[in-house]
């Protein structure tokens, strides 16, 4: 049984200012080598993907303070507030819950 460094992301992404597109091919390519996501930790500078065993992939030069940031947390399901996401904090970085699941049949309309 190896135990992992969760100090060393799996993987890393140089975002490149407006180029959301990257950053989200980036996620889908490296969804699979995590477990299940269990939380995403926004800091001013970067976005750290978690998963359950605190393995994580990073995306460095996007902070919360960064508009692009949405899409990125929207994708991986992340539980946060769109309207004070980019809201300064005193705390080294903000943490949401990500991998929502949404209940079936919630968009049928009875």
């Amino acid at each position: 049984m190896s135990i992992s460094n969760s100090s060393v992301p799996r993987a890393t992404h140089d975002f490149q200012s407006g180029d959301v597109t990257a950053a989200i091919d980036f996620l889908k390519r490296t969804r699979n080598e995590l477990r299940t996501i269990r939380k995403v930790r926004v800091y001013v500078d970067r976005v750290e993907v978690i998963d359950v065993n605190n393995d994580f992939f990073e995306i460095r030069g996007l902070g919360y303070p960064d508009a692009d940031v949405l899409p990125i947390l929207q994708n991986v399901n992340a539980a946060f507030n769109p309207e004070t996401i980019q809201a300064p904090t005193a705390d080294q970085y903000k943490e949401f819950g990500a991998g929502r699941r949404y209940t079936w049949a919630q968009d049928r309309v009875m």
